[in-house]
């Protein structure tokens, strides 16, 4: 239900998006990705380069990536070359692979933390037993990109989930292997997510003969 004009405090209410842009933030470029590589390399940041790397390989939404446990990443003393994590937003299981990049860097920022199988892999700053905050991630996001200077405001945490699934769209096409991989249970809500417009269906169509 709405509020009354004749509510005297709904007058000096803003908007939860008052002077804010809202809408899909944009996906990363490949020279970007390498940027903010470089950067965090070069501060030394394992802990922020491994996740980072998690969360584009990954595709995770942000209150998953969080949640990820060492032993969803590890088998024995390696780290996966595919891991499977159970969507909190859909509660349907979803896989990704690994790259070697990844799983260096994972695998660095792991020796550092030590922790059991049972242990949040990004552990939250204040209670080590409890995992990262999506806020905190949010945050460690706005400091990378600003660091290579992109605007916070056209890039966010669902920047690094769209960046991966953008790329292999542009390189196919295939619509349906980029659900599968964001784990969406209608290819309509992939359609809207990559920002899919009639000039790329008429571009497909054009390349496709019969």
């Amino acid at each position: 239900m709405g509020l009354s004009r004749y509510y005297p405090a709904a007058h000096d209410r803003r908007a939860w998006n008052s002077g804010k842009k809202v809408g899909a933030k944009r996906a990363l470029k490949p020279r970007q990705i390498w940027a903010i590589r470089f950067f965090l390399d070069r501060e030394g940041r394992l802990r922020d380069r491994a996740l980072f790397d998690l969360a584009i390989d990954s595709k995770l939404r942000g209150c998953d990536l969080v949640k990820i446990k060492i032993g969803s990443l590890v088998v024995g003393p390696e780290i996966r070359t595919r891991a499977i994590v159970v969507q909190q937003k859909t509660g349907r299981p979803v896989q990704f692979e690994l790259m070697a990049d990844v799983r260096a860097s994972l695998l660095a920022w792991l020796e550092r933390r030590g922790g059991t199988i049972d242990d949040y892999a990004f552990p939250s700053r204040i209670n080590h037993a409890a995992h990262m905050s999506t806020r905190q991630y949010s945050r460690l996001v706005d400091e990378w990109v600003t660091a290579i200077g992109l605007r916070r405001e056209d890039h966010g945490t669902h920047s690094l989930r769209r960046t991966k699934a953008s790329i292999i769209y542009k390189a196919t096409g295939n619509l349906r292997a980029v659900q599968i991989l964001l784990g969406h249970t209608k290819i309509e809500n992939t359609v809207r997510y990559l920002g899919v417009d009639i000039e790329d269906a008429l571009a497909l169509a054009k390349g496709t003969e019969i």
